[in-house]
């Protein structure tokens, strides 16, 4: 039997959740230690799903399959396709710059409760949703995918309710309720659309007697499998509805910002960069998979949502007082960006929103995180609070210049080339979608750059006159982030190289070809 290693790339973090949450209380530092060093074992375990997945080979690959609840037919069923492999990388690699850069942020205030652990409880949690992720991205079997789905909400629940964001802590005595909140809203949504989901999982076993995604999508190849037209619409929508919430695509899109405004920055990060992406992954791999027709047929009012989303969260974004919200708005522009193109029914869109996945994932983090380092210092989100940091904190300031360049994909970055292949695959189906997207470029640069204005240039204000610059663990957390962008921004082929094949695998799915340009080459 081969070594299960897409089941290994999950157990690890899983068993480093527990290993650190069972570390004494008083042996705090150990805990993030070990918590580091679970993560980066993870990292190892999918940079080898990388070099071992084949682009040329099966589309699902590296493969386990067990008998799990054999009456109902659902098995452990794993494997990776290109998307899946990459997801997996993104999620991997993201997690240990969530922990160095949460490394403090969990550590108890003055309490006379000796056993009180929060912080191996911040950490472990942590780990565990990365667990959950991890696994959802390899799942081929659609019962235990829909069990990921709503799993990994516990411990985001934990997280956002449970350790906010000190520096509004320190402000607001109603801090706590407002995390509450937020919490609680993220449950909810997320809830009502995993139910939903749930009697659309039911309602395809009742129509394809199996939860194998695999031999579902054979039966429908074949010919086996006929559903009637409004059945598959229904059960279409039902995933739809759940993976649009998670994405979050407008209008489900309000818990987000809540959820993202009272997090940590390194929370918030976990949330929109890892989590957030199993929406727009599912949509892939569910949606347009198991029910092609109604995927087609439902494509012009989710190409109008999502046009919504880019310049609805373009323009409040625009409008937002508090730096961590601002990131939020203008995550739902670019999760905008993505769903395009995965419904622009192309090879450069769905090439595009698939990089775009995993660019936005680095290029949020970077500024995420920077932007973290920042409130930490101030002790405040407001952007009226700050102004001349990069006269006392340069390089803090030039990461963040960076991190927000990336946000408005400026070309030379990661992000300009993924939003560039979105545009080019929308705009050769869609003109006046693609059209309409561009928009989104303009309002990017416009938040993006009043921003940095805002707070890093000007007169410097009394209270960031003693700011220090970044220090070497939060160098170690934005450099290689920063890195990335950059390499990434001009040479993105190892990437395109491993999801092309998956992206003509999904057109085949739903029988569409890339559209004939009306002017054929000479």
């Amino acid at each position: 039997m081969s070594f299960p290693l897409l089941t290994a790339t999950a157990v690890v973090p899983a068993v480093g959740a527990i290993v650190t949450a069972a570390v004494p209380a008083a042996r705090r530092t150990a805990a993030k230690w070990l918590a580091l060093l679970f993560s980066l074992v993870t990292l190892v375990l999918a940079v080898v799903v990388l070099v071992r997945f084949d682009p040329d080979g099966a589309r699902y690959q590296l493969t386990e399959s067990h008998s799990w609840i054999a009456e109902f037919g659902v098995r452990y069923e794993l494997g990776v396709d290109g998307i899946g492999a990459v997801m997996v990388a993104l999620t991997a690699l993201l997690v240990p710059f969530v922990i160095l850069a949460g490394w403090n942020d969990a550590d108890p205030q003055e309490t006379g409760n000796s056993r009180w652990r929060p912080t191996q409880g911040f950490f472990a949690l942590i780990l565990m949703v990365e667990a959950m992720v991890v696994l959802s991205f390899e799942a081929t079997d659609v019962f235990l995918f829909y069990i990921l789905f709503e799993a990994m909400l516990i411990p985001m629940y934990f997280l956002i309710g449970g350790f906010g964001d000190r520096a509004h802590q320190g402000t607001d005595a109603n801090a706590a309720a407002q995390r509450s909140y937020a919490a609680v809203k993220f449950l909810l949504y997320n809830l009502v659309g995993g139910l939903i989901m749930l009697a659309a999982v039911i309602g395809l076993y009742v129509v394809a007697g199996s939860f194998s995604l695999s031999e579902i999508a054979d039966a429908r190849a074949s010919g086996s499998l006929d559903m009637a037209t409004n059945t598959e619409r229904l059960l279409f929508l039902g995933f739809f509805f759940a993976f649009a919430i998670k994405a979050p695509l407008w209008p489900l899109h309000t818990w987000l910002p809540n959820a993202m405004g009272e997090a940590t920055a390194p929370v918030a990060v976990l949330i929109t960069a890892v989590v957030d992406k199993v929406g727009t992954f599912a949509m892939l791999r569910f949606c347009l998979q198991l029910f092609p027709n109604a995927s087609e047929w439902a494509t012009p009012v989710i190409v109008v949502l999502a046009l919504v989303s880019i310049v609805y969260g373009a323009l409040v974004a625009v409008g937002q007082r508090d730096i961590k919200r601002l990131v939020a708005y203008a995550s739902i522009s670019h999760f905008g960006f993505i769903v395009l193109g995965i419904f622009a029914m192309t090879s450069q869109g769905q090439s595009g929103a698939t990089l775009y996945m995993v660019n936005h994932g680095i290029s949020t983090a970077a500024l995420m995180l920077v932007a973290g380092f920042l409130i930490s210092r101030r002790g405040s989100r407001l952007i009226a609070d700050y102004g001349g940091v990069q006269k006392v904190a340069p390089v803090l300031a030039g990461t963040f210049l960076i991190g927000g360049l990336a946000t408005l994909s400026l070309p030379g970055l990661a992000p300009f080339v993924s939003e560039f292949l979105v545009l080019v695959g929308t705009f050769s189906r869609y003109p006046v979608a693609g059209i309409i997207a561009t928009s989104g470029i303009v309002l990017a640069a416009l938040y993006t750059l009043v921003l940095y204005q805002r707070t890093m240039t000007g007169p410097v204000k009394e209270e960031v006159r003693s700011m220090p610059d970044l220090r070497p663990r939060e160098l170690a957390v934005v450099a290689p982030l920063i890195a990335l962008l950059l390499f990434l921004g001009v040479y993105p082929k190892p990437v395109t190289e491993i999801v092309n094949p998956a992206v003509e695998h999904t057109l085949s799915d739903v029988q569409k070809k890339d559209p004939r340009p009306e002017v054929e080459a000479k």
